[in-house]
C-alpha cells in the first residue's frame, strides 16, 4: 500500500488543508464516513453498475463536506470514480423563478423549496452520469448563489461518464408530500401573512409528489445527517451566510442577518417535516449535536 492508500494519508491531509478543516474532522470522518465509503464501494461492485446515493441534511449540517470527503475516499482508497452533486445546482434560473412567481405565487421568486428546481435537467444529468445516456462527457450545471442565478454553461463542469458512485445531496431530498391537514396550518409568520390561502405551500407539496417522488425511485441508498432541532438549523444557516459574505464581498447579492431570518422561514415547514419523518426512510443516519458533531450512527 502507498501512503495515499493509508487512512490519514497524503490525500486526506491535502484535502483538509484545501477545505480549511481541522485534523479533528478527519478523525470523525474516519470513524463514521470511512465505513460508509466501504459500504458504497461494496454495493457498487456487487451490483456491477453505477450507484446513486441520496444524502439529506438540513442547511448548514455539513452534508456538502461529508459528500466531498466520501468522493475523495472513494477515488483515492477504493479506486472508484465518484462525484458529488448538489440539488442546489439545479435551481431554476432567476428569470424562470420570476415567471413562476408571477403565475403561481410571489414567494417562488425565492430559490429553495420544491417547485424552484429544474428536475428534468437534474434527471437528465444523473442519467448521463450513471451511463444511461449516449454521451461520454457530461456537462454538470452549477448555480452561483452569490448572484442568485444559474452559472453560464461555460462554467459548468465536464465529467467523464459513467461515474461509479454519484452522491446527490439536498436539504429537502427525500421529503415526502404532506397531508392536507398538515398544510392547512401555517408554521410561521411568513406562511401566515404571505401565504394566507396556502397556495404556495400546496404548490410545493405538488412538486414533491409530481417531480420528487419519481426521482427517489432512482436512488439506490439513502443517507441522512440529522440535526437536533430547527433552531440549530437556523443558527447553522446564519453561519453559512456569514462565510459566503466574507468570500463574495460587499458587492454580491448576499443576505444580511435579517434577510436570513426571513429566508429560513421558506424552509421551516419541510425542514421540520424531514427531521420528523425521514429517519424511517433512511438506510444510514448520522445524528448530530448542536455543534454538528456526530454523536450516533445507524446503518453502518
Amino acid at each position: 500500500m502507498t501512503e495515499t492508500d493509508q487512512p490519514g494519508g497524503s490525500w486526506e491531509r491535502d484535502w483538509l488543508a484545501a477545505e480549511g478543516l481541522p485534523p479533528a474532522y478527519a478523525a470523525q470522518a474516519r470513524r463514521y464516513f470511512a465505513p460508509l465509503a466501504a459500504q458504497l464501494a461494496s454495493a457498487h461492485r456487487e451490483s456491477g453498475r453505477p450507484l446513486l446515493v441520496g444524502v439529506n441534511g438540513s442547511q448548514g449540517s455539513g452534508k456538502s463536506t461529508c459528500c466531498a470527503w466520501l468522493v475523495q475516499a472513494l477515488c483515492e482508497e477504493q479506486r472508484l470514480p465518484a462525484l458529488a452533486l448538489s440539488l442546489d445546482d439545479f435551481y431554476l434560473t432567476r428569470a424562470e423563478r420570476a415567471v413562476l412567481a408571477s403565475r403561481v405565487h410571489p414567494l417562488f421568486a425565492t430559490r429553495g423549496v420544491p417547485g424552484t428546481h429544474d428536475i428534468p435537467l437534474l434527471r437528465e444529468t444523473l442519467g448521463n452520469l450513471l451511463g444511461r445516456g449516449s454521451t461520454s462527457v457530461v456537462h454538470v450545471p452549477r448555480f452561483d448563489k452569490a448572484l442568485d442565478d444559474r452559472a453560464p454553461q461555460a462554467r459548468w463542469d465536464r465529467v467523464p461518464a459513467p461515474v461509479a458512485v454519484v452522491l446527490l445531496e439536498g436539504w429537502c431530498l427525500g421529503a415526502r408530500p404532506q397531508s392536507e391537514a398538515a398544510l392547512r396550518v401555517p408554521v410561521n409568520s411568513l406562511e401566515a401573512t404571505e401565504d394566507r390561502d396556502g397556495r404556495w405551500r400546496r404548490h410545493v407539496n405538488e412538486a414533491l409528489h409530481d417531480a420528487f417522488l419519481p426521482l427517489y425511485g432512482d436512488v439506490d441508498r439513502w443517507v441522512m445527517l440529522h440535526a437536533p432541532s430547527f433552531a440549530c438549523v437556523y443558527r447553522w444557516r446564519l453561519e453559512q451566510e456569514h462565510k459566503l459574505r466574507a468570500r463574495a464581498g460587499a458587492a454580491a447579492a448576499v443576505m444580511d442577518d435579517d434577510d436570513v431570518a426571513r429566508f429560513v422561514q421558506h424552509f421551516e415547514r419541510l425542514t421540520r417535516h424531514c427531521l420528523h419523518e425521514l429517519p424511517g426512510h433512511m438506510d444510514v443516519i448520522f445524528s448530530l449535536d448542536n455543534d454538528r458533531q456526530i454523536v450516533n450512527a445507524r446503518g453502518l
